[in-house]
């Protein structure tokens, strides 16, 4: 944890408030303009691999429900080489591809750990949608269109609010796990424990920003599925790029792409 106190902004922490969202946003949209290759370049791969996962199970809803639930916990894991671009623009040096790349060459057990826990989440996840709709619904579920037709559109209340309201407690604990996990073992040499203790008292210690900041990026995730997937190419950059800042501010960190890290090219 020592090379995480040393590099400490020499002003003292940044006070972290709801307002906070915004900047972080728009510290995440500067990096973004000022190195957009490697940021765009995540974007179109995940992109294109949500559209492969829409087409390959585009009538069997469980199967595309697992998948992309998949797809979404494991994104972040994925996204964490822009971590790295994000702590390098701060001091004018843009990384580029072949420096992610070599991150990612370097091997870190702990996110290859981390990726396979998240994606048992999703599983779960899976299983216990799975058997709520399978017994609440009135018809079976077998398709988009029926999940469409017989969960989302009917007029009574019910299954679909219990529904968004389970997936939504479930997400939660995913999400205080990894909001500051998933940079802080890319910046330091922690193990996946204490990166996951750490997170969760930063959401602790910030529960009003911390619960804005989940609902942000879940619009975003969400008007980027929406356009087709297409929006995600952006969306998933700018969360990415934003999220380091939201590290910075949550673990009093001074973005500075020269300290020690164990994924370092």
């Amino acid at each position: 944890m020592n090379d995480r106190l040393s590099s400490q902004p020499a002003n003292g922490p940044v006070p972290v408030t709801p307002s906070s969202v915004l900047r972080w946003l728009a510290l995440g949209w500067a990096d973004l303009r000022r190195n957009p290759a490697p940021g765009l370049i995540h974007g179109v791969l995940l992109a294109a691999a949500g559209w492969l996962l829409l087409w390959l199970a585009r009538d069997k809803f469980w199967l595309l429900a697992g998948a992309f639930s998949g797809f979404l916990i494991v994104a972040p894991i994925l996204a964490t080489g822009l971590y790295q671009v994000s702590r390098s623009c701060n001091t004018g040096h843009c990384v580029g591809m072949g420096e992610v790349v070599s991150l990612w060459r370097s091997g870190d057990a702990r996110l290859v750990r981390f990726g396979l826990l998240l994606g048992l989440a999703g599983t779960g996840w899976v299983l216990t949608s799975a058997g709520l709709i399978t017994l609440w619904s009135p018809v079976p579920i077998y398709k988009p269109v029926d999940f469409l037709r017989h969960v989302v559109l009917v007029r009574e209340l019910g299954l679909f609010e219990v529904w968004l309201l389970l997936g939504a407690l479930l997400a939660a604990p995913v999400f205080a796990s990894t909001v500051v996990a998933l940079p802080m073992l890319v910046d330091t040499t922690v193990p996946v424990s204490m990166a996951v203790a750490e997170s969760w008292r930063a959401v602790a210690s910030h529960p009003g920003a911390m619960a804005l900041w989940a609902v942000v990026i879940g619009v975003l995730v969400g008007l980027g599925m929406l356009t087709a997937l297409i929006g995600l190419i952006v969306v998933i950059p700018l969360i990415a790029h934003a999220s380091w800042h939201a590290y910075c501010d949550l673990s009093a960190r001074q973005a500075n792409p020269l300290s020690p890290g164990p994924l370092q090219a």
